[in-house]
C-alpha cells in the first residue's frame, strides 16, 4: 500500500441538493439521535394540547357551575319574594287598572249578558318583588335588583286563567250581587313605571255578567250604597292559574308556572254627583225611578189588526264622561199592575233602538206593539186608559225577557201635560124640559166632539154614551177651587153601566139640576179635522129623549128663577152644563174579545166636559097641555115675578 497516496476525505453536501443515490457503503438505518427527536416532539405537544384544553374545560365548567348557581340562588331569591306575595297586595297594590274605557254589550241571554269591556293594564313587578330602581342601594344589592330587571323584562308578561268572579256586598259576604267570569288574560309586565297611566297597555276581553236571581238583594245594596255615597263589594275568585308567556305564546317562557288559590279583594266605587238629584251619601234616600226616566213623546196609530207604538225617553247618565258604552236592541214588556191578582198584565211590548252614552242624558228610541188583551183584563186597562185621558198618571211595570221576572221595575207611565180636554164643544142641541106629572122630563141632541190627547191617532168608533149633567142657571162659574165630592157613589141596577159619580160637595154655585140617563144612549161619530197640537179627533152625537132633570137639593130657589128667565124673558135662557160622561168606543187593531163585546172595544169613564145650551119658551113649554103653575106648585117650586 503507497502511503503516500492520499486519503479520500467524505463529501459533505451544504444546501440544498439532490439526494445521492445509495451506495454499498450507505447505512441502513439513519443517525439514531435525529430519529428519536423526530419521535418526542408530537408526543410533547399533544400532551400539553391535552392539558390546555383539560384546564380551560375545567376553568369553564367551574364558571359555568357558578353561573348556574348563581342563577339559581337569583331565581330562587326571586321566586322566594314572589311565593310570599299576597293576592291581596298584588290586586291592591301592584295590579294597575285604568277604565274601563268602553264597554260593549255583545249579547244578552236568558243566561247572562256578554260584553266586551276595553281599558288598560299593567302590573308592576318591581314593586312587588322589590327589584325597582334605587339610589339608595349598595352595589351587590343593586346588580341583585338589575338582573331581576332585566329578567323580568326577558319575561315581558304573563297569561292569567280565573275561576268565576264571585261580586259580594262587602257588608254581608254570604249573599251574592253577580257572578263575572273572564276569558283568560294576559298581564304586561313593567318595572320603574312613571307615575302616570301611560305604560299600561290597552286590553279588551269579552266578559259574561250573571245577575243573582234575588232582586230584593240588589235592590236593597243600590240603596245603601246610594246613602253611603260608594258601592263597596267584595271580590272573591276561588283560583288563577298563571303562566309565563303570551296567551297563544308556546315558548321558554311557558315553563314559568304559578297558582294563587282563595284571592279576596275590597273595591271601593265612589258615586258620582248627578245633575238633577241629590247628592249621594249623608243618608240620603235611593231616587225613585220617575227621576231617573223622563217620557219626552209618546205616539199610538192604529193598523188593521195592530196598535203600533213609538215613544222616545231621556234618561240620566250617571257615567263619567270619558265612560263609552254601546247597547244593542233590548227587549221590555209594559204590563200593569193587577189589583185583583198577583199577576200583572201585560200591555205593551217594544224594543230599544241601538243607543251609545250621551251627556248628561241618554235618548232612548222605543217601538213596538200593544199586545193581545183577555176578556177577564178588560176593566184594568179601560182604568189605565181613562186615567190617562183624565190627566192621570198609572202605575207600571217595566221588565225585559231577558231578566228573571224578579227584576221587574216599578215606573209610573206620566199623565199628559197640561190635562187633555178629551171632551170639547159639548151641547144638547134642540133641548126641551117639559112638565110631566111632578117632574120635568129634558130631550135633546147631545153634541161634542171627543179630542184625543197628542201622539193620539187612533181609529175610534164611539159606539154610545152616557152623560152625567150638572145643569146651571147661566154659563158655568169659575171654581174657586178643587171640586169635593161625597165619599157615596150612588149605585145603579143595571151592571153594565158604570158607577154614577157623586155630586159635588158642596154644590156649585149657580147649579139647579142634573141629569143622568138610566141608559147608554146610541151614539154616532164621524172623524174630524183635529187642530195643531191634537191627536185624532172626532164628531159625536147622540139622542135624548125624555130623561128626567133633577132638581138639585135645596135648589129649587135656583131653578124657579131659571124657568122665570125663560118664561119672562124677551130672549132665550142660558144654561151651563159641567159633568162627566163615559163612552164605550172600538178601537181600530186592539184585539179585545169577550161576550157581548166587539173587538177592540173598551168604556172610558169619568170624562170631564163643560159647555152650554140655550133654552126659550117653546123648549119649556112644548108639548105640554097643563099649567105649568100647577105643575111648580107640584115640585114645591114658584116662579119669581
Amino acid at each position: 500500500m503507497n502511503t503516500t497516496e492520499p486519503l479520500e476525505q467524505p463529501h459533505v453536501d451544504k444546501g440544498k441538493g439532490r439526494a445521492l443515490d445509495p451506495t454499498e457503503r450507505t447505512p441502513l438505518l439513519g443517525s439514531s439521535s435525529t430519529a428519536i427527536e423526530e419521535a418526542i416532539t408530537p408526543a410533547d405537544s399533544r400532551r400539553r394540547l391535552r392539558s390546555t384544553l383539560t384546564t380551560v374545560f375545567l376553568i369553564s365548567l367551574c364558571i359555568c357551575i357558578l353561573g348556574f348557581v348563581i342563577i339559581a340562588l337569583l331565581a330562587w331569591s326571586y321566586a322566594s319574594r314572589a311565593s310570599h306575595l299576597k293576592p291581596e297586595d298584588i290586586l291592591n297594590d301592584d295590579l294597575v287598572f285604568a277604565g274601563p274605557d268602553r264597554v260593549d254589550v255583545l249579547n244578552i241571554t236568558d243566561d247572562g249578558v256578554w260584553l266586551n269591556v276595553r281599558g288598560r293594564i299593567g302590573i308592576d313587578a318591581g314593586r312587588a318583588i322589590d327589584i325597582g330602581s334605587d339610589p339608595d342601594d349598595g352595589v351587590f344589592r343593586d346588580i341583585w335588583k338589575t338582573v331581576g330587571r332585566w329578567s323580568v323584562r326577558t319575561l315581558d308578561r304573563v297569561s292569567v286563567n280565573m275561576t268565576t268572579i264571585r261580586i259580594s256586598p262587602e257588608y254581608d259576604t254570604s249573599v251574592t250581587l253577580v257572578y263575572l267570569d273572564i276569558q283568560p288574560i294576559e298581564l304586561p309586565l313593567s318595572v320603574d313605571p312613571p307615575k302616570d297611566t301611560s305604560w299600561l297597555t290597552p286590553v279588551s276581553r269579552p266578559v259574561h255578567v250573571r245577575l243573582t236571581s234575588n232582586s230584593t238583594v240588589v235592590l236593597q245594596f243600590l240603596k245603601d250604597s246610594w246613602r253611603r255615597g260608594a258601592l263597596a263589594v267584595r271580590a272573591e275568585v276561588g283560583q288563577a292559574t298563571i303562566r309565563g308567556g303570551g296567551l297563544n305564546s308556546d315558548s321558554w317562557r311557558s315553563n314559568f308556572r304559578g297558582k294563587l288559590s282563595n284571592i279576596r279583594t275590597s273595591i271601593h266605587i265612589r258615586l258620582p254627583s248627578i245633575p238633577g238629584l241629590p247628592h249621594p251619601g249623608k243618608n240620603v234616600p235611593f231616587p225613585s225611578i220617575a227621576s231617573l226616566i223622563t217620557l219626552k213623546s209618546f205616539n199610538v196609530s192604529s193598523e188593521p189588526d195592530k196598535l203600533i207604538l213609538h215613544a222616545t225617553a231621556s234618561v240620566l247618565n250617571p257615567a263619567s264622561p270619558s265612560f263609552n258604552l254601546s247597547v244593542p236592541s233590548l227587549p221590555f214588556v209594559i204590563s200593569v199592575p193587577n189589583k185583583n191578582d198577583t199577576t200583572p198584565i201585560s200591555l205593551a211590548s217594544v224594543s230599544s233602538a241601538p243607543f251609545a252614552l250621551t251627556h248628561p242624558n241618554i235618548t232612548l228610541l222605543l217601538a213596538g206593539g200593544v199586545l193581545p188583551i183577555s176578556t177577564q183584563s178588560f176593566p184594568v186597562i179601560s182604568n189605565f186608559v181613562t186615567r190617562y185621558l183624565s190627566g192621570e198618571p198609572n202605575a207600571i211595570l217595566v221588565s225585559s225577557p231577558l231578566l228573571p221576572p224578579a227584576y221587574a221595575v216599578e215606573a209610573e207611565f206620566p199623565a199628559p201635560i197640561p190635562r187633555p180636554q178629551i171632551l170639547r164643544n159639548v151641547t144638547i142641541k134642540d133641548m126641551k124640559i117639559k112638565p110631566t106629572g111632578s117632574v120635568f122630563l129634558a130631550s135633546g141632541m147631545v153634541q161634542g166632539r171627543v179630542v184625543l190627547p197628542a201622539g193620539m191617532h187612533v181609529g175610534l168608533d164611539i159606539l154610545r154614551v152616557l152623560p152625567d149633567v150638572l145643569i146651571f142657571d147661566g154659563e158655568v162659574p169659575p171654581s174657586p177651587g178643587p171640586i169635593m165630592y161625597k165619599k157615596k157613589n150612588r149605585k145603579h141596577a143595571d151592571p153594565d153601566l158604570p158607577e154614577e159619580p157623586p155630586l159635588p160637595d158642596p154644590l156649585p154655585e149657580h147649579a139647579f139640576g142634573h141629569i143622568r140617563p138610566e141608559t147608554w144612549l146610541p151614539a154616532v161619530s164621524v172623524p174630524a179635522t183635529a187642530e195643531d197640537g191634537d191627536g185624532a179627533a172626532y164628531a159625536i152625537s147622540a139622542k135624548v129623549v125624555d130623561v128626567p132633570l133633577e132638581v138639585l137639593p135645596g135648589r129649587q130657589k135656583e131653578f124657579s128663577n131659571f124657568v122665570g128667565k125663560v118664561i119672562f124673558g124677551s130672549e132665550a135662557a142660558t144654561a151651563g152644563i159641567q159633568g162627566f160622561a163615559a163612552v164605550t168606543v172600538t178601537v181600530e187593531g186592539l184585539p179585545l174579545h169577550g161576550p157581548g163585546r166587539k173587538d177592540g172595544e173598551i168604556v172610558l169613564s169619568g170624562l170631564p166636559f163643560q159647555g152650554s145650551v140655550r133654552i126659550g119658551k117653546r123648549s119649556l113649554l112644548m108639548g105640554h097641555e097643563p099649567n105649568l103653575e100647577q105643575v111648580l106648585d107640584n115640585l114645591g117650586l114658584s116662579i119669581p115675578l
